[in-house]
């Protein structure tokens, strides 16, 4: 897929980040897939943050279309759907990690948890290297 901005509102490169995964569920749902190695429906609706079947459904087929995941079928379970993070998806690593150290600055109530902070603040470079070899190992 050769992406482009001539469906969005402006060519700017951040209205294209923001159009393509710029609401709160989305960066969640990567968010589930990038650091805790969820991959089935079940697991995301089970994440703390209470998403409802409908959006869930909506953001994994946007998902899809924008070429940031996958899916394939279980091969344990015809019936259900696995999803990862496509190349594109897992070159969002920086950013991902970079609202986490912004967040873990300023929010009191962060609950990343400190070690993978201090990492993140210490040796970004390892914690991306480490984060990336699991992630291609789903």
């Amino acid at each position: 897929m050769n992406d482009d901005s001539s469906r969005c509102r402006s060519n700017c490169p951040i209205n294209f980040a923001l159009e393509t995964f710029g609401d709160k569920w989305t960066l969640l749902i990567i968010r589930d897939m990038m650091f805790k190695g969820k991959r089935r429906y079940g697991e995301f609706l089970a994440s703390a943050e209470g998403i409802s079947t409908n959006i869930l459904a909506s953001r994994l087929q946007r998902l899809e279309a924008s070429g940031l995941i996958v899916s394939s079928k279980d091969p344990a379970n015809r019936g259900v759907a696995l999803y990862q993070l496509s190349p594109k998806g897992k070159d969002l690593l920086p950013v991902m990690l970079a609202i986490t150290s912004w967040s873990g600055r300023y929010d009191a109530l962060s609950s990343a948890p400190a070690a993978f902070l201090e990492e993140l603040e210490s040796d970004r470079e390892g914690l991306t290297r480490k984060i990336r070899a699991a992630m291609e190992q789903t």
